[in-house]
């Protein structure tokens, strides 16, 4: 059975997810405090199956404060099998003057690899879709590497369309600052 607990959202059940089987039970709920150090152990193990550990830099500390400091920008979903932390989502609030509404706009979708291909990742991506319904977003969207055909395969199959005419731009660390300062 799997059980997914915050607010007013509905618990997903397992019969809901034809990839489980009877012997798994994963427990999803919003993330706490405690699970901060989980978190960050689980966004280094994505840096490192995505190669691009270079580029992760945060720290326990830095997350912590995103997801529950004063001006938190950040939420997140932890899964987890027999009590132990198997993968987690982290989302935040976007906005798209087209639809003069706020999307949800997924950051990280990560299964640990001994517990992937068993529902996990979809019942991640279902309960922040719920979420997303729920608060009256008017989409839901995210990003994955184009080399990712598991998941690129993964997200199609749940009715994701990719958007191939729009390419993402990016300015970040010296060139920030340089822009950031010119005139």
């Amino acid at each position: 059975m799997w059980n997914v607990l915050w607010g007013e959202l509905p618990v997903l059940s397992r019969e809901q997810n034809e990839d489980a089987t009877m012997s798994e039970r994963f427990d999803i709920r919003a993330a706490a405090r405690g699970d901060v150090a989980a978190i960050h152990a689980m966004v280094r193990e994505l840096a490192e199956y995505e190669k691009l550990t270079q580029l992760c830099v945060s720290t326990a500390a830095q997350i912590e404060q995103e997801l529950f400091g004063d001006s938190h920008n950040a939420e997140a979903l932890i899964a987890r099998e027999a009590g132990e932390p198997v993968g987690f989502a982290l989302y935040f609030h976007n906005y798209s003057t087209f639809l003069g509404r706020k999307g949800l706009y997924l950051e990280d979708l990560f299964v640990r690899p001994a517990h992937r291909r068993r529902g996990c990742g979809r019942a991640l991506l279902l309960a922040v879709a719920r979420i997303a319904a729920e608060r009256g977003c008017g989409r839901f969207e995210w990003m994955a590497l184009d080399w990712n055909e598991p998941a690129l395969s993964f997200y199609r199959q749940l009715g994701a369309s990719e958007m191939s005419e729009w390419r993402l731009l990016r300015v970040a660390g010296d060139a920030l600052g340089r822009l950031a300062t010119s005139k």
